[in-house]
């Protein structure tokens, strides 16, 4: 590069034989003194070296010769200050390079060094030459490093030493010598050709932005050292680090032409904790990519990622976003223990997800799980208010009315979204979170739509996978992702961890692996779609008690549940998220599908159950219900039925049952095979008026015989005489000490067989 082959620009000032009135005895600065006719200064036409040359008589301490014409200077370019000179007479003085560095408006520009090397002139008539390199850079060979803040100097030399020397000196010339320093100019450009120092403290924002403005898209070069920005950099070209940044967590690095996870890494000297943080806040400042590759390297994280203060300048992000292909590890250490206050409380059913009267509000964390009499599973405080003494509670508690003392456990999540108002439309891809039995996964936003975990692993949570304190799942979707716990040594009742929890409507939880959790999924909201999941929560007891996979804790679910192993734990169906659970008028458990599944357990205690129905309060029951064409076996051993009702806290309301269909499902090692409706034969070997008929115990949930749909006669009903009866029976439904017998009632005492349709629901 040269400026002035390329742009035309001149930097030669002019000889002296054009006259001595634009060279000065001071700064060189508009309305300095000058040679022309000073006493100690002549041009001589005809010196035998030089042919003409400016005979200067040292009279000052520090005698100055600057040329008044300001010699622009460029980000990148480097000029070379050069001049012959010769000692005539008198003493003999030392001479220096020297110059005046000028900023805007004119102002000098202070700080920096405005001198070349000295050199003592020795003999008289002896011709010396010398130089010295003035530039943006800090390089190797320049003399004068000016950064990018002087735009002109006035350039020339001083005489040191003792006066009374006369000495001549040749033209000066300034030449662009900018390709000794810049011979790979064409693919790369070094920030240190715009001032940039690199010593960890001077700030190197302006040449960072200097050099990304004349790369034009060519590689900018971070060479060895540490680069302190004061302020937020964007580049627009491609960047090298060789050297290391250092900035305030504030302030962004966007590196918009190689935005990716590696990149981060050498920017920050390797620390991938520091540049995880700084590239997700560059994803989320820069509209122009919406996705961060890790490139399959791995993050090691000394405590918990506050995502929101890792983008301080947000709370709120709903554009598409992806996180993927990596790995997070933690280093094990106190950052990682869980927080525990216990705080006195009061709770109202009338405002059913506050929490009034708290003591020592303040040291309860948003984020943390609410343990207490009449607290339901998976209650976080979602929000809370210091001055008010109030919590915002995720959910409802189902009997805590009153005022007791609870517990609040924070656990610590790798990634922490708590920060956040809102955060939508993040997508997080092939990244596997090994929490080392330390710490738990994520912790979703309080608000939020469609985000989504795919491929992704959750490797040995301490307590959760996957935990929301709020709606940060609404619409959440969880696809192919493994979830694996360090506690498949415990037994079920010693379990603690907790793959997923999710509040909000519309889930969809497809093709998932989850092994030995205490729960897979605690869902609060309705029309979750489970498909073609894996889940497996056996211990070593034989035979032992199982816990729920999946919780559903919504009555009117329009859930589906299709297509998933299911192995040694059940789906429960209750309503512990109801600040009033007694049945009022609701809908009550209602509108749920079960289909297709394979349901297996092992070693499991004759009394288990795969669905289990467990309502908080009397008065509920259940109005829609699909449970077909699933596979239920048994693995040394047997249990008596697939379904339960789980009477803690209420019955269910047999007489209100509707809508039920439990049908084509196969049954092995299973004692009663249930069906609604169930289809039975009946034999009667001695002539009876009235048939007592017991379909139980083969209704689902041991439930009230409602209804008969039909009765059919299976070859001749005969009479006392063995005559062939015609006549047809009425039926008595609901009778027994359990309402689970039906009366055939016949005109006369008969005897044979009927095949029959039973149901526990009714029709109408």
């Amino acid at each position: 590069m040269n400026k002035a082959i390329t742009d035309g620009i001149v930097f030669h000032p002019p000889g002296f034989a054009n006259g001595l009135d634009v060279w000065s005895s001071e700064d060189g600065t508009p309305g300095s003194s000058t040679y022309d006719n000073a006493a100690n200064a002549a041009f001589v036409p005809a010196d035998q070296d030089f042919g003409g040359a400016l005979e200067l008589q040292k009279t000052d301490a520090v005698q100055k010769l600057r040329y008044m014409g300001e010699t622009p200077l460029l980000p990148g370019v480097y000029l070379q200050v050069k001049v012959r000179i010769k000692a005539i007479s008198g003493n003999l003085p030392s001479v220096r390079i020297a110059g005046w560095a000028g900023g805007a408006g004119g102002a000098h520009v202070a700080g920096l060094t405005e001198t070349g090397p000295s050199v003592a002139l020795t003999n008289y008539g002896a011709v010396v030459e010398l130089s010295a390199i003035v530039g943006s850079g800090a390089r190797g060979g320049v003399d004068m490093p000016w950064g990018t803040e002087p735009l002109y100097g006035h350039f020339g030399l001083d005489l040191t030493g003792g006066n009374g020397g006369v000495v001549r000196i040749d033209d000066i010339e300034i030449m662009d010598i900018s390709n000794v320093f810049l011979r790979d100019i064409q693919s790369r450009i070094d920030v240190r050709d715009f001032g940039a120092v690199g010593d960890g403290s001077t700030d190197d924002q302006p040449a960072f932005e200097a050099a990304d403005a004349v790369a034009a898209g060519r590689e900018v070069l971070i060479p060895a050292g540490t680069y302190f920005l004061g302020d937020s950099v964007t580049f627009q070209s491609p960047v090298r680090f060789e050297g290391q940044i250092s900035m305030a967590d504030d302030k962004i690095l966007s590196l918009t032409k190689n935005f990716d996870f590696p990149s981060y890494v050498d920017a920050f000297g390797g620390d991938t904790e520091l540049a995880f943080k700084k590239a997700y806040q560059a994803l989320l400042n820069n509209p122009g990519h919406v996705e961060l590759d890790l490139k399959g390297r791995k993050v090691a994280l000394r405590a918990p990622v506050d995502m929101q203060a890792a983008v301080s300048n947000k709370t709120f992000y709903a554009s598409r976003h992806v996180i993927k292909n990596g790995q997070f590890s933690v280093f094990p250490g106190a950052n990682w223990d869980t927080e525990v206050v216990t705080s006195q409380a009061t709770y109202s059913a009338g405002s059913s997800k506050t929490l009034s009267g708290v003591a020592n509000v303040a040291n309860i964390l948003v984020g943390s799980l609410v343990e207490g009499i009449g607290v339901g599973r998976e209650v976080y405080v979602r929000d809370k208010n210091v001055g008010a003494q109030t919590l915002t509670l995720s959910e409802p508690l189902y009997d805590a009315e009153g005022t007791q003392t609870f517990t609040f456990r924070r656990f610590k999540y790798m990634w922490d979204f708590s920060g956040f108002d809102q955060i939508s439309k993040m997508s997080v891809s092939n990244i596997e979170f090994q929490c080392g039995d330390d710490c738990s996964g994520i912790l979703l936003p309080p608000a939020g739509t469609a985000n989504h975990f795919r491929d992704c692993f959750f490797t040995n949570p301490l307590n959760r996978g996957i935990t929301s304190h709020g709606e940060g799942d609404q619409g959440l979707l969880v696809d192919r992702c493994n979830f694996s716990t360090n506690e498949s040594s415990k037994l079920v009742t010693e379990r603690q961890a907790i793959a997923l929890n999710c509040n909000a409507n519309d889930v969809k939880i497809r093709h998932c692996r989850a092994s030995h959790f205490l729960h897979f999924a605690v869902l609060a909201g309705s029309s979750s779609i489970i498909i073609g999941n894996h889940i497996f929560q056996g211990d070593s007891a034989d035979p032992g008690p199982r816990s729920a996979g999946i919780v559903l804790a919504r009555t009117n679910n329009r859930g589906t549940i299709t297509g998933n192993y299911i192995d040694s734990c059940s789906i429960e169906w209750g309503n512990e998220y109801d600040a009033t659970p007694d049945f009022s008028s609701e809908f009550s458990f209602s509108a749920l599908s079960i289909t297709s599944n394979v349901f297996l357990s092992q070693s499991s205690a004759p009394s288990f159950n795969f669905l289990i129905v467990k309502p908080y309060g009397p008065g509920h029951f259940i109005n829609g219900l699909t449970v077909t064409g699933n596979t239920v076996r048994l693995v040394d051993g047997v249990i008596d039925r697939f379904e339960g009702i789980d009477t803690s806290f209420a019955p269910l309301n047999f007489d209100k049952f509707r809508n039920i269909h439990f049908e084509d499902n196969g049954f092995f090692n299973v004692n009663n095979h249930v069906e609604n409706p169930l289809v039975l034969r009946h034999t009667e070997a001695s002539v009876q008026a009235t048939w007592v008929v017991e379909p139980h115990p083969n209704l689902p949930f041991e439930a009230w015989a409602q209804t008969v749909e039909s009765v059919t006669p299976e070859g001749a009903v005969r009479d006392t005489v063995n005559a062939v009866y015609y006549g047809q029976p009425y039926c008595e439904t609901a009778q027994g000490a359990g309402n689970d017998q039906i009366n055939l009632r016949w005109e006369k005492a008969v005897m044979g067989t009927v095949l029959m349709r039973v149901r526990i629901d009714d029709p109408i």
